[in-house]
């Protein structure tokens, strides 16, 4: 590990947050043009389609890159194509050539490249951080991306009534060009060992071995298939929320934008919980506490009647995400070999861009004719009875002790 490591670091995440800034602003310009416009879960259901269906068809070979090239550089070509694709998309709506169906095409563009950037980010990160720090780390890391998320709907929400949409589309560009001048001129990583290695073989044969590496580790097995039912059972509270509220609460601009801030104020306050603490010595059982807590919140959030309180239980959900995220994150990033991080977190991409759409085709359409509140009662039910899979697991309370602990092969 080279020893200007906390340089390194600052200077990727702060390439990663200008980034994230600009995709932030887009990213809900298109959920709110699309759910106050239409006022449909089926347009929804495509719209979450066509952002998720690139990453699962790409991710499996998203990690393969991740694994073979440099993976500084798919990060900035990644950020390049999804920069390009919306400049084009703007030019189009000057022209008047705007619709649901291009903020469609949109989605879909602006996958393909997070598909690439995805593996190659999740792979990056302990390239560059100690093992020990990795959780610290990715708690700061996730409070600085939550601080954009609480700015980006006000921001957002204050562009749309006073501009047109295509200004948030340029401010994207502009961030992502920043983002990439940030790794190109500052950020001096050499490549992984494999990346070095000119020996040329078949993409599918290393997807063979990411795949076979999965399947012979019980702790990465168990844990995707857990993670499949979750992304199933999240897709509800993930996508139908903001309709939700505009069909309950009212549709003012303000009350998608609030929910958007109580949930991101919440994973700042959990990504800053999580540093500070570090969570419990074993890593599951803090997924464990953080899993119960959304189930409980997913099943609040159909019964509150109140949009007051709806905003509390928001905010306890979103306290509850980086409290999941960073240890299951860095579980991976501990227990995986390098040589196969991109593969494993292509993986995981794919397990997430293909449940998370099908729930949303079951749950999607089933919202025109089902009260969302129903939904979001049964699949909070659901997910507190899930919590038990975590700590009802062996392999997965085995992989999550200390390393002074653990007596697994790992």
């Amino acid at each position: 590990m080279r020893d200007n490591w906390k340089k390194d670091i600052v200077l990727f995440v702060l390439s990663q947050t200008i980034s994230l800034f600009g995709s932030s602003l887009v990213q809900y310009a298109i959920m709110w043009y699309i759910t106050l416009n239409t006022k449909s879960g089926l347009m929804m259901t495509i719209s979450i389609i066509c952002g998720f269906l690139p990453t699962f068809l790409l991710s499996p070979f998203s990690g393969v890159w991740a694994d073979r090239y440099n993976r500084k550089m798919l990060i900035i070509l990644s950020d390049a194509f999804i920069a390009v694709s919306t400049l084009v998309m703007a030019i189009l709506f000057l022209m008047g050539h705007g619709s649901i169906w291009l903020m469609f095409l949109m989605s879909f563009l602006r996958s393909l490249g997070a598909s690439v950037q995805m593996p190659a980010n999740g792979a990056f990160i302990p390239q560059i951080v100690p093992e020990d720090k990795l959780t610290k780390v990715g708690g700061i890391n996730g409070s600085i991306q939550s601080v954009v998320m609480l700015v980006s709907p006000m921001l957002s929400g204050v562009l749309l009534s006073v501009a047109s949409i295509e200004s948030i589309f340029f401010i994207d560009v502009i961030t992502a060009a920043i983002a990439i001048l940030v790794l190109i001129l500052f950020l001096k990583v050499p490549s992984h060992n494999k990346a070095l290695n000119t020996e040329q073989v078949s993409y599918f044969s290393d997807l063979k071995k990411g795949i076979a590496y999965i399947k012979e580790h019980p702790f990465v097995r168990t844990f995707f298939v857990f993670c499949a039912f979750y992304f199933f059972l999240i897709a509800p509270v993930a996508f139908l929320t903001p309709l939700q509220v505009t069909r309950s609460f009212g549709e003012d601009v303000w009350r998608l934008t609030a929910i958007e801030i109580g949930f991101a104020t919440g994973m700042t306050l959990g990504g800053l919980l999580i540093a500070s603490w570090g969570g419990f010595k074993n890593k599951i059982h803090t997924m464990v506490l953080s899993s119960f807590t959304t189930g409980l919140c997913v099943i609040a959030l159909g019964v509150v009647p109140l949009f007051s309180i709806y905003l509390i239980i928001m905010a306890i959900a979103g306290i509850s995400v980086p409290i999941f995220n960073t240890p299951s994150t860095v579980l991976l990033q501990e227990k995986v070999e390098p040589d196969f991080l991109g593969r494993v977190f292509g993986i995981m991409g794919m397990i997430s861009s293909s449940m998370m759409p099908l729930g949303m085709l079951i749950f999607g359409p089933a919202a025109d004719f089902i009260p969302i509140e129903w939904i979001l009662t049964g699949t909070g039910i659901l997910l507190f009875l899930q919590s038990f899979f975590l700590i009802m697991s062996k392999d997965l309370v085995e992989a999550g002790k200390p390393k002074e602990e653990s007596y697994s092969k790992w």
